[in-house]
């Protein structure tokens, strides 16, 4: 359970690169102990976002308040706070066990000893050895001390420099799309690898990433950025069930989404007939968006389905059929366990708790150019 205490506090933070603008007024707050993912496209601002708490760049205007202090004008070592980028910047002249302890070597006696007055080199030697030893053994490479960094996979260099991170035992790790380099079945195990680490750490992990996947994964909390603006922030679970608007539907699995009229409460318009919903509060007749996602549309018999339509394309995804099914003038994409070759005649049925009404999107300015620097 995370936490309800805050550690690091956004406060209308705006950011641009000469006449664009990266980040627009943003507010957020981020607990202890807590693992939250910036997601969103390239151009969305999450990067310089990551790099603002960093201290690697500095915000226009707002704020930003760690354990309740400012950190305006804080240089990036006087931050509690490691950053691992998807560029490892590993020592190639220096072995595992020295990349590790590079960062501990250069802290003052007194530093690495809190507490201890006058420490001994000896002390201070048996220290570096103790936290390198754990991290090493942490992130599963203590049997890879003595190899140079040059002679280890990809995912084996990624697990050293988190670990480099982590050996100067920060409050706050920032991850910049750490796992980009590495293959699918070993972003999966790293995926995981990364939540257990911060669950047995107990220290805030902040990840950017543009894959959903990894976000729903490993968060206990996604922040959904396009555009420079913060579009929905919630668990997995939450923001995949309900959806602020068609951006986040669209970005965050599958979806049909349809223009729409709400009629009513509970009632909404779609595709030339009526839907029953869950969905009140809007205003009548107003113009929404539905979202229906394509696991939650059954495929029955044309004669009792909602929509009759024609089976359009069939594709075989491993767990299921992703099947295109033309009814009212929309061409539905639906998951179905079952497939119904092209050309089959079909009824398209949904129950009300699965049709998910939004409001229509406001216009978003083009993506920043600047972000990827």
């Amino acid at each position: 359970m995370v936490e309800d205490t805050r550690l690091i506090e956004l406060k209308g933070i705006s950011k641009s690169f000469g006449t664009t603008q990266v980040l627009k007024n943003i507010d957020l707050y981020i607990r202890r102990k807590e693992f939250v993912t910036l997601l969103g496209p390239s151009g969305c601002g999450k990067t310089t976002m990551l790099r603002i708490i960093g201290g690697f760049e500095t915000q226009d205007e707002g704020k930003l308040i760690f354990d309740g202090k400012d950190l305006s004008g804080v240089p990036p070592y006087k931050r509690r706070v490691n950053t691992v980028f998807q560029k490892y910047a590993l020592f190639t002249h220096m072995n595992v066990y020295d990349n590790v302890a590079f960062g501990l070597k250069l802290k003052k006696p007194e530093e690495l000893l809190s507490g201890v007055s006058n420490p001994t080199r000896k002390q201070v030697k048996e220290e570096i050895n103790r936290r390198v030893t754990r991290m090493l053994k942490l992130v599963k490479m203590d049997a890879y001390a003595k190899r140079s960094v040059d002679s280890l996979s990809g995912g084996q260099q990624q697990r050293i420099a988190i670990a480099r991170a982590l050996v100067n035992e920060p409050e706050v790790l920032l991850l910049d799309e750490p796992l980009g380099a590495l293959d699918l079945k070993l972003r999966r195990e790293m995926q995981l690898e990364l939540k257990t680490m911060q669950q047995q750490l107990g220290i805030t992990f902040i990840y950017v990433t543009h894959d959903q996947e990894e976000a729903l994964t490993m968060s206990d909390t996604i922040v959904v950025m396009n555009g420079g603006e913060i579009q929905q922030i919630g668990d997995g679970k939450s923001i995949y069930d309900e959806p602020k608007n068609a951006f986040v539907a669209n970005f965050i699995g599958d979806s049909n989404i349809l223009d729409a009229v709400m009629v009513q409460d509970y009632e909404v318009f779609a595709a030339g007939r009526s839907f029953e919903c869950v969905d009140e509060g809007f205003a009548p007749n107003e113009p929404v968006d539905m979202v229906v996602r394509p696991e939650d549309i059954m495929i029955v018999g044309e004669d009792v389905g909602m929509l009759p339509g024609e089976v359009k394309s069939v594709l075989f995804k491993g767990v299921h059929y992703e099947m295109f099914v033309e009814a009212a003038g929309f061409n539905w994409k639906v998951h179905s366990t079952s497939m119904y070759p092209v050309g089959s005649r079909v009824g398209l049925s949904v129950v009300p708790s699965n049709i998910h009404i939004m409001h229509k999107m406001k216009e978003q300015t083009a993506p920043a150019a600047e972000e990827s620097k």
